[in-house]
């Protein structure tokens, strides 16, 4: 399995099917998290996805590898009453997830933005 296989799988796992478990399977134990407002470590995310409202849904757009990093660009719909639009971007090694960072806006609509396209999917 490629990094990039192996990325879509978990990301896919934890936030589209809320597969908790996923997070034993796919993630490290010393998981390095550049998120400023999650810890280290998968506890957190075992707290808050399944808090999640019932309508959220996460969708994973355009995936790129180099190497041992991998970036998913995905939309997260109805996460705490919002759509997000993200970057991830994580660090694989021997098989897990070992390191993750984002980036992450509000989506707007296309009738509201400059242009009149859409955040998400790239075309």
């Amino acid at each position: 399995m490629t990094n990039k296989e192996l990325v879509t799988k978990a990301v896919t796992a934890v936030f589209g099917q809320r597969d908790l478990s996923a997070l034993d399977q796919y993630f490290d134990s010393n998981y390095i998290q550049h998120n400023p407002a999650l810890p280290n470590g998968t506890a957190a995310l075992k707290q808050v996805i399944p808090t999640l409202p019932e309508d959220f849904k996460y969708e994973v757009g355009t995936v790129t590898e180099n190497e041992d990093i991998v970036m998913v660009h995905g939309r997260f719909s109805n996460w705490h009453g919002k759509n997000y639009i993200a970057v991830d971007i994580f660090k694989v090694k021997d098989g897990k997830l070992v390191e993750h960072w984002d980036v992450l806006q509000e989506e707007v609509k296309p009738e509201n933005t400059a242009t009149g396209n859409a955040m998400f999917p790239i075309s």
